[in-house]
């Protein structure tokens, strides 16, 4: 009984409001006098992108907002109520999906997101009927929602992991679905998530970079490649190339994950490649086999460029230090640096003659710039050579002329009268 008097003197003071602004949402001005949860969506509403724009509660839940009478929430006005984990894709694609309408708001936002959504696992789960799965609100919010270039918007790049996380990482939650749930740990160790949370790289891939967002499916075996390849492009055109993409099909191997990881990619050091205890080649290459031969000699390749490098970088100091000018030769150098990550990347193609191909210009230039730097600190020495002989001529002639000062001096005094 005293719930339904404060009810009615809410109404009360709502029609009140009504009658003084024939435009109020009723809605609102309801709600947001009503305690926990049916007043937290007003409160939400008030940072809600949609509510910038002038939309509100209505446009999604139906029914009249300028009626105060209860009628104004009958299904025949109209009124949709809560909507059901089902309902959200098509609820919110009567808007998003109207490319017309939604060009008056936002035109560079995508209007496919709901097809794509029932192409992607979570669609697809709930179109069976799985209601746990995710949908638009699982990832956006509700009452709340932000532009995804706001930096506490749930799907703001650097915030995926977490977002994705909410579900993925609860084994509970996870329970039945038989996927590990400790990607986002992985990925937040891996050189993506140092990148991405740690630099600020908003340019570092997050999960909806290799898994899609609205579209959201695990990459296939056979597909991989071409996933890491959207930025690892060079690498990916020579893994395709490679021998080892028709090995690694025929095997079943996940191309890239099986040498890098997936959610927890390392960064790369020269220490994977080749034959060593600690390489990844030799857990799979026996010690007879091409693969083997292989991948000791791009090793062994990557190895001589970079002793080349360090023999240039050397003799180039010394040649400084020595005082002479190599500025070009220095400039000219840097670029064996490019070269070097050029070699590194065709060891994808797994052609030894390939990769000491990509790597020739790299030798020749940092040989070439070694030689030069050789004979500007040669003719740096040369020059204190023949620097030295004018020197001590010059030392003895002060010597004389000062010995020769000094008998003048003499004789001179020697003649003064007393």
């Amino acid at each position: 009984m005293r719930r339904i008097t404060t009810v009615l003197a809410l109404l009360t003071v709502v029609a009140g409001v009504a009658r003084a602004e024939e435009k109020v949402d009723l809605c609102v001005a309801c709600h947001a006098v009503l305690p926990e949860q049916l007043g937290a969506p007003v409160a939400g509403m008030q940072q809600d992108v949609h509510a910038q724009y002038g939309f509100s509660c209505a446009d999604c839940h139906g029914g009249d907002p300028s009626d105060m009478d209860l009628a104004a929430m009958a299904p025949e006005r109209g009124f949709r109520g809560k909507p059901t984990p089902g309902d959200v894709p098509n609820l919110c694609g009567r808007c998003h999906s109207d490319a017309e309408f939604m060009r008056r708001y936002n035109p560079a936002l995508p209007t496919n997101q709901r097809e794509r959504y029932w192409t992607s696992v979570h669609g697809k789960r709930l179109a069976a009927g799985d209601t746990k799965v995710a949908t638009c609100t699982s990832c956006h919010g509700v009452h709340g929602i932000k532009a995804g270039r706001q930096a506490d918007s749930p799907v703001y790049r650097a915030n995926v992991p977490s977002t994705c996380g909410h579900c993925h990482s609860k084994p509970d939650y996870m329970a039945g679905y038989d996927i590990p749930t400790d990607q986002e740990e992985r990925y937040r160790r891996s050189v993506h998530g140092e990148l991405l949370l740690h630099k600020r790289d908003l340019s570092a891939p997050t999960c909806t970079t290799c898994h899609d967002n609205h579209g959201a499916s695990p990459p296939g075996l056979t597909s991989i490649a071409e996933v890491c390849g959207q930025c690892h492009v060079n690498n990916s055109t020579f893994f395709i190339a490679s021998p080892h993409k028709p090995a690694f099909d025929q095997l079943q191997l996940p191309e890239c994950v099986t040498c890098h990881s997936n959610h927890e990619v390392r960064r790369t050091s020269d220490a994977m490649l080749g034959v060593t205890d600690d390489a990844l080649c030799s857990q799979c290459h026996a010690s007879d086999s091409k693969g083997y031969v292989a991948a000791r000699d791009m090793r062994q390749t990557i190895d001589h460029l970079k002793d080349a490098m360090q023999t240039a970088d050397a003799t180039l100091h010394h040649a400084e230090e020595l005082g002479m000018e190599v500025g070009d030769a220095r400039y000219e150098f840097h670029n064996t640096g490019a070269l070097l990550i050029q070699a590194r990347t065709s060891i994808h193609r797994f052609s030894a003659p390939y990769v000491q191909e990509v790597a020739a210009p790299g030798f020749e230039l940092a040989q070439r710039t070694e030689r030069i730097a050789a004979a500007a600190a040669a003719e740096a020495q040369s020059r204190r050579r023949h620097l030295l002989a004018p020197l001590a001529i010059l030392g003895a002639l002060m010597i004389l002329l000062a010995v020769k000062l000094r008998r003048i001096e003499k004789g001179t005094n020697g003649n003064t009268p007393r």
